[in-house]
């Protein structure tokens, strides 16, 4: 009988997770994109490896852009990874105890040193009219 080990690191070597960000490869002025089941997340990353955050649900408490921490991630329970900021099919756990749904892409852009995000707010209405036109015919 083969014995598995039970912890977090060992769940995700067997697993072969292959997009992660960790926390260690991240540099002050790097952007992620963090696309989850439900949401969208935009993330800077600052010197402290704080991270100013907008999109999902601290757009959706009128809280965007808050500034915090990223614990790591988790299956959902308490087990957590603490040196990853996101990886696929995890959830991410924010240092205010948020829990995203799954993550299905995470991207990075790199930055170049400054705290100011390069992503700015979009009017939804604008970007569907920007990539479907502005007829409503229905088509």
């Amino acid at each position: 009988m083969i014995a598995c080990a039970r912890t977090v690191n060992a769940m995700l070597d067997q697993m072969g997770i292959m997009q992660q960000v960790r926390k260690s490869d991240l540099r002050h002025g790097d952007q992620l994109l963090v696309a989850t089941e439900n949401s969208v997340y935009s993330m800077c990353v600052h010197e402290d490896s704080t991270f100013s955050v907008s999109g999902g649900w601290f757009d959706s408490q009128g809280l965007s852009p808050v500034r915090l921490s990223v614990a790591g991630c988790t299956w959902g329970g308490s087990a957590i990874k603490q040196d990853i900021v996101a990886a696929c099919g995890l959830r991410m756990e924010f240092g205010n105890r948020v829990v995203t749904t799954r993550i299905r892409e995470v991207r990075v852009f790199r930055g170049n040193g400054l705290d100011r995000p390069r992503f700015s707010r979009v009017d939804v209405g604008a970007l569907f009219r920007a990539c479907y036109g502005s007829g409503t015919d229905g088509a």
